[in-house]
């Protein structure tokens, strides 16, 4: 197939652009730096800077769109929710505008969210039929998700994955979190009691592959493993995989002081379950965060 990615030179985007490239896939990714796209993303894929650059001829038989600032960063100032939004919500629009121009269009748009959707869930389990709740997580990603929407009005099949933290051995969650667990200050965020909905690289990058090839899967999927833990849990799981202690807290107000409204996004929880995609008969590699880890710590 001939694939447009968008956020192909992401920590996510690029094992799913090596693994698309393996089985044989022409890739085009667009990059503000199109002229790293080949090292990071493999030999043969094509690089574009704006979508501009694509005449109404281009022919995809697929889109997959991952583009996105990092949610977790930058103290979320007015500018910086600017930026969060542009780069989700604007360039979404964008990729759907090039789709409604192009001559041929794609069968499939695979767009991604997260499961900030749902805002804080407590102790219920969340499926995708739970509707969304909360503030500015909960805005971008439905702004983001609205805007995906539109390509339906071109007859186009749309799969949304709202994602849970993606665990991996060079990027994600755990590049921020490792340093300070393998020197044994590995902390528990608030009362560690919020749900953690996480996913491994490699298993989100199978449900993007399923949802390429199976032409009648359509609509929200949850983009999580079937057994999402406690923060509490996992700071513990962690620290036994690095065999390290981690009796540390940090408590709600200093997170809240020392990073504002974004701190919200780490005391909030979601118990989701990635329901569709088990409907689907997807197989997870890394069902359990003890394989998960083993797989990326050792």
């Amino acid at each position: 197939m001939d694939i447009l990615i968008t956020g192909g030179t992401g920590s996510i985007g690029r094992v799913l652009c090596r693994a698309l490239t393996e089985k044989g896939h022409r890739l085009t990714v667009l990059s503000r730096r199109p002229e790293t796209v080949k090292a990071i993303c493999g030999e043969g894929t094509a690089a574009i800077s704006s979508l501009e650059d694509l005449p109404e001829s281009a022919h995809f038989d697929t889109v997959v769109n991952l583009a996105g600032e990092a949610v977790i960063g930058p103290y979320w100032t007015e500018n910086r929710k600017k930026v969060l939004w542009n780069s989700r919500v604007t360039v979404t629009g964008q990729l759907v505008d090039f789709i409604r121009r192009a001559n041929f269009k794609p069968s499939v748009l695979i767009s991604t969210s997260a499961v900030g959707y749902y805002g804080n869930g407590g102790d219920y389990i969340i499926d995708e039929d739970i509707p969304g709740s909360g503030g500015f997580a909960h805005t971008l990603c439905d702004g983001w998700e609205n805007a995906a929407s539109r390509v339906k009005e071109f007859g186009v099949r749309l799969c949304i994955v709202r994602f849970g933290p993606v665990l991996m051995s060079h990027g994600g969650m755990l590049k921020s979190m490792l340093p300070s667990f393998r020197v044994g200050l590995g902390a528990r965020i608030g009362n560690g009691r919020q749900w953690m909905p996480w996913i491994h690289c490699q298993d989100l990058v199978g449900m993007i592959e399923l949802l390429l090839g199976s032409s009648e899967l359509c609509g929200v999927f949850n983009g999580v493993s079937p057994n999402p833990v406690t923060n509490r849990e996992f700071t513990a799981s962690l620290a036994h995989h690095l065999k390290r202690p981690a009796f540390l807290f940090v408590p709600a107000f200093l997170l809240k002081l020392g990073m504002g409204e974004m701190g919200q996004l780490l005391l909030d929880g979601q118990r989701a379950i990635p329901k569709r995609f088990q409907e689907a008969g997807f197989v997870f590699q890394y069902p359990s965060l003890d394989s998960a880890l083993t797989e990326i710590i050792g």
